[in-house]
């Protein structure tokens, strides 16, 4: 848009044409994304391992950092519902894999460990990586 000023044309306007292509584009890109990150990352019903389960914040990541050196396969959850921590981990699709898991966590972690039902993450490409 020009405005005349004391009968002047206003010369500090910029005048922008985009190529239609720049839409397509952009499309591509975001149905490339979507695609990328929905193949990434689902979710799924399948359970965890409950670790530990206290109203001590410094003993839920104590534990967690343990369980991230013995475990570093194992994907830890420190979950905070008022007023206790609970430390889940793992992402297994059937209850016999969080089984296996749960015998070898409970050398390390001897008090009340147990498999609870949860909404795991899956990832097509390693779902085979928690065997």
């Amino acid at each position: 848009m020009t405005l005349a000023l004391y009968g002047q044309a206003d010369t500090n306007s910029v005048t922008v044409k985009k190529d239609p292509r720049l839409d397509q584009l952009i499309a591509k890109q975001v149905e490339i994304n979507e695609y990328t990150t929905r193949e990434a990352r689902s979710n799924v019903p399948g359970f965890r391992i409950q670790v530990v389960n206290t109203t001590d914040r410094a003993l839920a990541i104590e534990t967690k950092t343990k369980v991230y050196q013995k475990y570093p396969e194992l994907k830890a959850y420190l979950l905070y519902q008022s007023p206790y921590f609970r430390l889940r981990v793992g992402n297994f699709l059937t209850r016999k894999e969080a089984e296996a898991y749960q015998k070898k966590l409970a050398k390390d972690f001897p008090q009340n460990i147990y498999i609870v039902n949860d909404i795991i993450e899956t990832n097509p490409d390693k779902s085979q990586d928690q065997d």
